[in-house]
């Protein structure tokens, strides 16, 4: 059975999708922007500023299911410009502990109301 986790601790969604769906120990998160829930926008053109915010979303939605980053399975992080990549790893790094999570990384030519960052996540429950 499908049940969508939702908060407004994180953005809500950009077009017809869900924040994440728990199914069976499995939360689903779907990719999420750099955008500060509070303000409904961007919290900075930075790309690491922007990381760092789309992780914050994924903690406030891991937390709405239960759960926690401690229990993240796989990451997807998606950049407009992988010159970055070490910068914004050294942010991402200061989330989560070992073991960590598996982790897909690749540049996109653009994302999402010209975002430069977007990450996504599998996270296990209980």
């Amino acid at each position: 059975m499908l049940e969508e986790i939702n908060t407004t601790n994180a953005p809500g969604a950009v077009g017809p999708l869900s924040q994440a769906i728990k199914v069976g120990n499995l939360l689903y998160v779907s990719g999420q922007l750099p955008i500060d829930p509070a303000t409904g926008e961007f919290n900075s053109e930075d790309a690491i500023a922007q990381a760092d915010q789309c992780l914050k979303n994924l903690v406030a939605i891991a937390a709405a299911a239960g759960t926690t980053l401690a229990n993240t399975v796989k990451t997807t992080v998606l950049l407009t410009d992988l010159g970055q990549f070490a910068e914004i790893n050294k942010v991402y790094a200061g989330f989560f502990a070992k073991p960590y999570p598996a982790r897909a990384c690749y540049e996109v030519k653009a994302l999402p109301k010209g975002a430069k960052v977007e990450i996504e996540a599998v996270i296990a429950l209980g």
